[in-house]
């Protein structure tokens, strides 16, 4: 007979992946094996769990309920491991934390000294990309994300806020001159990244909840912030970024933030996010504390640039 424990387990891998492969291959089973296991439970409880097409899987009414009860008595049972041993569980292990590159270069990583001294038994895998992974199929333990959570699988702890700032090097505005209003924009230059929804390459986004969309152009755009950033410094033309990629260089003068009659973006803030389906363990709790704590206060990219 097959565990209980070990189906349910499964069961809600298959759930959260849409694939039996897939939940095989972040659980270390076969797929015949997890093919077993949903078996096993469908034909205990005598009803389907699972519909499964060529192209997809999905859950009947049946299946939703069984996942529920699944995700709350797992949880249970980690809280209950996870209590009995909490005087004796310290960090171990390896930590994998997935970062978005420019964020992670400059805030992230001068952290990590000082976390891995607190926590000698741990070994930190840094990822540093700016694709957003998934957490569950590529087995991270942690991400960090900026902008706006609405992932409902994970549980996001708020570390900071952030804003995002128009800027360019002060030889390109003596040049082309400052703009005063969002509509000046269409007359210069400007600088688009082409991963955010916020600062493309044919708009930027102003405004509380970035309601105000601004049509933009410019001769470069780049799928790197520190590319576009590297350009504004040579004088190219206007950057939309955030404080974090610019702070240093507009407190050592090499940039100038423009100031605009809209308010800037504002995102909801960066965030530490983890699987639902995961009770958070030693490591994954010591990393969030750790990160919170360091970020308390005023955010370190925010210090000395005028306010938002």
């Amino acid at each position: 007979m097959l565990d209980r424990v070990t189906g349910m387990q499964v069961f809600v891998r298959v759930a959260a992946l849409g694939s039996f492969s897939a939940a095989g291959r972040a659980l270390g089973l076969s797929q015949t094996m997890v093919t077993k296991h949903i078996a096993a439970i469908e034909e205990r409880l005598g009803v389907t769990l699972l519909r499964r097409s060529t192209r997809r899987l999905s859950l009947t009414e049946a299946g939703r309920r069984y996942l529920q009860s699944s995700e709350r008595i797992l949880a249970e049972i980690e809280e209950a491991d996870a209590a009995a041993a909490a005087d004796r569980v310290e960090p171990r292990g390896t930590l994998r934390l997935n970062v978005p590159l420019a964020f992670g270069v400059r805030e992230i990583a001068p952290l990590l000294p000082r976390f891995a001294a607190r926590h000698p038994q741990l070994t930190i895998d840094l990822g540093l990309t700016d694709r957003v992974v998934d957490l569950l199929e590529d087995d991270w333990d942690i991400a960090i994300r900026i902008g706006r959570m609405s992932d409902s699988t994970l549980v996001a702890r708020r570390l900071a806020p952030l804003r995002m700032v128009v800027c360019a090097a002060p030889a390109y505005l003596d040049a082309r001159g400052t703009p005063d209003t969002t509509d000046d924009l269409r007359q210069h230059n400007c600088l688009g990244y082409t991963l955010s929804t916020v600062t493309g390459a044919d708009r930027w986004l102003f405004g509380k909840d970035g309601k105000t969309a601004v049509p933009v152009a410019g001769n470069l755009r780049a799928s790197n912030g520190d590319a576009l950033r590297l350009a504004a410094l040579a004088g190219q033309g206007l950057i939309y970024q955030p404080t974090f990629l610019v702070a240093e260089d507009v407190r050592a003068g090499r940039l100038r933030i423009v100031t605009l009659d809209q308010t800037s973006f504002a995102f909801d803030g960066v965030f530490a996010v983890y699987p639902a389906t995961r009770h958070p363990s030693a490591k994954v709790r010591a990393c969030i504390d750790f990160l919170v704590e360091a970020f308390r206060g005023e955010p370190p990219w925010e210090r000395g640039l005028p306010p938002g």
